[in-house]
């Protein structure tokens, strides 16, 4: 049987979850605090993790840590408000498998857990095809939608055009744009198709285990060192190697990713042997690289070697023409999963998804979809049932050449006093400015940008 534990200081929440996912054949341990939540895991490892966001005593990035510092395998799901999505987005980032929104619907937490744990009742539904960043077998043509805008198409042809070639690629997007897709696109239409695709979440691996994970290590090299073990670039073999969030890297990981990269060798942690591999790099970053080489934690030289032709994933709210596009797919999706049978959108819904900014790109809009469907009283889902933070954030775009008048311009005005405001608490500090704003740094930049604000 398998191993839950809930850390959640709603003692609702937490009956509710125990006593439904204890009647799904679970075995589901309850803790109130993170200490209470840890010290249950230092005991008794459990197989996933269902953790609120905020806890009395900790926030969700330090539980991840803790969590994956006792035990690397445990599957942590985040419980959280609309207001923490960018946050959860970062979560997963780092490792965290899934994130939930409140108010919680058992049977799509039931859903990912699942997932997550590929339990039988997750097999059934393998042939809905699922459009994840996760690594899959499934056909690639099933696995994702396209979208339908230039931008799209464009970024879809230069995949093309570079896949038959042997030249590195650097994708670069924001969380959650599909840039693993796009890496998916190009190994399928590569020589290297029929070998291994082996997809890497550097900002998953726990830096003191990056070496051996990458690289393999020898019986003995370490304390926990059992048995030899083949690193990715081995198990990618004659394929392609995908690093997603390359910046994470540590500098000594970055040397030895430089050398197995101009040399096609590497060594296994503990070992002189050269080993010679034959590995496509495909790499991916959701930040500037080149702000990384200037603050010198990231090695300009392997940033030119892994730059041999660059990618640009435009966010999904530069694209709005794919936003249906993709939210029609995961109608479909959420029809299969939730075993409904909406129909579709209402106009008013349409618009709504068209002019909201989508900061959690293709996962955000797919939960958004999924818990409509899940709400939906009727055939076609309404406004009234959209969560108020996505409502209260979407603004019809005015035709080029009209002024900011009405409710968009009021809209951009309180934006930019609450930015300026937030800039002139910080003393101009712009991390403490977005935390103000609770968004995230880059947020800031591009609205800064947006509306021309002198700092």
């Amino acid at each position: 049987m398998q191993k839950i534990l809930i850390i959640d200081d709603d003692t609702y929440i937490c009956t509710l979850l125990e006593k439904y996912l204890k009647k799904n054949g679970f075995q589901v341990e309850v803790a109130y605090t993170a200490k209470g939540g840890l010290n249950h895991i230092k005991k008794d490892v459990p197989d996933l993790v269902l953790c609120d966001f905020r806890l009395p005593d900790a926030d969700g990035k330090q539980m991840l840590q803790d969590i994956k510092a006792i035990q690397q395998s445990i599957q942590v799901v985040f419980i959280t408000g609309y207001s923490d999505v960018r946050v959860a987005i970062q979560l997963i980032k780092s490792g965290a498998y899934e994130y939930v929104t409140k108010p919680i619907f058992p049977e799509e937490i039931l859903n990912i857990i699942h997932k997550a744990l590929n339990t039988p009742a997750a097999t059934a539904l393998v042939d809905v095809p699922i459009p994840t960043i996760h690594p899959s077998d499934e056909k690639f043509s099933n696995r994702f939608v396209n979208g339908v805008s230039e931008k799209f198409k464009e970024v879809m042809r230069h995949a093309v055009l570079v896949a038959p070639t042997e030249m590195s690629v650097l994708i670069q997007g924001e969380t959650g744009v599909g840039k693993e897709f796009i890496a998916r696109a190009i190994h399928e239409h590569s020589k290297r198709k029929d070998k291994p695709f082996v997809a890497v979440d550097c900002g998953a691996i726990p830096k003191d285990i990056a070496n051996s994970e990458l690289f393999g290590h020898v019986k003995g090299a370490f304390t926990s060192a059992i048995n030899n073990k083949q690193g990715f670039f081995e198990i990618a073999e004659g394929g392609t190697l995908f690093l997603d969030e390359i910046g994470n890297l540590s500098y000594e990981i970055q040397v030895k990713l430089l050398r197995a990269l101009q040399e096609k060798v590497i060594t296994r942690l503990g070992d002189n042997k050269i080993i010679k591999v034959d590995v496509r790099i495909i790499a991916a970053t959701n930040e500037e690289l080149q702000n990384a080489i200037a603050n010198a934690s990231f090695r300009e030289d392997l940033y030119h070697r892994i730059n041999e032709f660059g990618v640009r994933m435009p966010p999904l709210r530069e694209r709005p023409d794919d936003v249906i596009e993709f939210a029609n797919y995961f109608l479909a999706m959420g029809n299969k999963e939730l075993n409904r049978n909406v129909k579709g959108f209402e106009k008013e819904v349409i618009e709504i998804f068209k002019n909201y900014a989508w900061y959690g790109n293709l996962r955000e809009l797919k939960n958004i979809v999924k818990r409509s469907v899940l709400l939906c009283p009727s055939d076609y889902i309404a406004a009234d049932i959209l969560p108020e933070e996505i409502k209260k954030n979407s603004f019809i775009t005015l035709p080029v050449g009209s002024d900011n008048s009405g409710l968009r311009g009021a809209t951009i005005e309180a934006e930019k006093e609450a930015i300026l405001d937030a800039l002139e608490k910080s003393k101009f500090n712009k991390s403490k400015a977005a935390e103000l704003l609770n968004v995230d740094r880059k947020t800031l930049y591009n609205k800064i940008r947006q509306y021309n604000i002198e700092v």
